[in-house]
């Protein structure tokens, strides 16, 4: 059945569609609860795990100029990074981070490597603190991986800290470096920055509110030192920008001409059928027949979906600024009503099946 956004509850929305040259914008709700003041159109959001197309797109362009192979070692890499417990970087290879098919703890599960995410007072008291890539990495080893690297599939913000990482080795620059250089500016996105220890997004902006777990306190979570996602969500971005990227990439106008492909080829999501998950990007089942890929994300306080057709002609990007860990029904349903709202955009005006209808999510 669908749902509205409305009828699933939120605090503000911001939705973009671009079609070709075409563009079309709406928004409800509020930038802050009460104020009465819109979400205003063009908003900075908090990429989060959008983030992840970003680093992997670097990823496979570096692969492409012949720099770095998808089967090298974690280990060749990152000496001694990836150990203890289980781990062995000898046993996982570049191209298990960008899949998250490492089967490394990811790390923000874990109250004392992530407290901002875990609790209000986390947050308070850890909101403005640098983190260094290497915190979170060494702390995700105080766990034994979930599976052995290749057999198995988990979402793991750690395997793209270590993809960041292995960025910074390989180029000598961080990967914030490269993903402006070799993404940001080639492609004119003028609202997406990565800024690192600012804790404050660039103007205009919506506050984000998060919900926590731990006593259902709603927290205006907008100042943030993004250091503590790294290369697994640090970005700042626009709707604009992220259609335009995902455009971009899924239309091969970007450097490196063999990364759309490989980030293309995906393997099916345990338990999520018509869903597929490749380097950087996913790929979803279209009501209307077809698919079309993705990577969304939340942070504290920030939620958000994408799509981009096959084609790369048509996009969408839908954001809130609330995220709730408190009530996960109500979240489940924000997040479904966000992600029906996708392929109604994505579908709109195209034949095909009857909706809801999956299909198949391995290439």
């Amino acid at each position: 059945m669908e749902r509205t956004l409305e009828e699933a509850g939120y605090v503000g929305v911001s939705v973009e569609v671009r079609d070709g040259r075409h563009r079309v914008r709406a928004r409800a709700g509020e930038a802050e609860p009460g104020s009465g003041r819109p979400v205003p159109y063009g908003a900075a959001l908090r990429a989060a795990s959008t983030t992840k197309a970003f680093v992997a797109t670097v990823v496979l362009q570096l692969v492409a100029e012949g720099r770095l192979s998808l089967d090298d070692t974690v280990e060749r890499w990152l000496p001694g990074v990836v150990t203890g417990n289980g781990n062995d970087g000898d046993r996982v290879t570049v191209r298990h981070l960008p899949q998250h098919t490492s089967g490394i703890h990811s790390y923000p599960s874990v109250r004392d490597l992530f407290p901002a995410g875990c609790s209000a007072r986390g947050y308070y008291d850890n909101r403005f603190r640098h983190h260094t890539a290497g915190e979170p990495v060494a702390g995700a080893m105080r766990w034994p991986p979930r599976f052995e690297a290749g057999t198995g599939y988990a979402c793991s913000n750690t395997d793209y800290v270590l993809a960041g990482m292995i960025i910074e080795r390989v180029t000598g620059r961080t990967w914030r470096h490269e993903v402006r250089d070799r993404i940001i500016r080639p492609l004119a996105l003028t609202g997406t920055s990565l800024p690192a220890d600012d804790p404050r997004p660039p103007s205009p902006y919506v506050h984000g509110y998060h919900t926590y777990a731990e006593d259902g306190r709603r927290v205006d979570t907008t100042l943030f030192d993004s250091t503590a996602a790294d290369a697994s969500g640090a970005l700042v971005t626009t709707p604009e920008d992220v259609n335009r990227f995902f455009t971009a990439l899924i239309g091969g106008r970007l450097p490196g001409p063999d990364e759309p492909a490989e980030m293309q080829r995906t393997r099916a999501v345990p338990d999520e059928p018509g869903r597929g998950y490749g380097p950087g990007l996913e790929r979803t089942a279209l009501s209307c027949g077809g698919f079309y890929r993705h990577h969304g994300g939340n942070a504290l306080g920030h939620a958000g979906e994408n799509g981009v057709t096959a084609d790369g002609r048509r996009a969408v990007t839908v954001s809130t600024n609330s995220f709730d860990t408190f009530d996960g029904e109500r979240q489940d349903r924000i997040d479904e009503a966000m992600r029906d709202l996708i392929d109604r955009a994505l579908c709109d005006g195209r034949p095909g099946p009857a909706r809801g209808r999956p299909g198949p999510a391995e290439d």
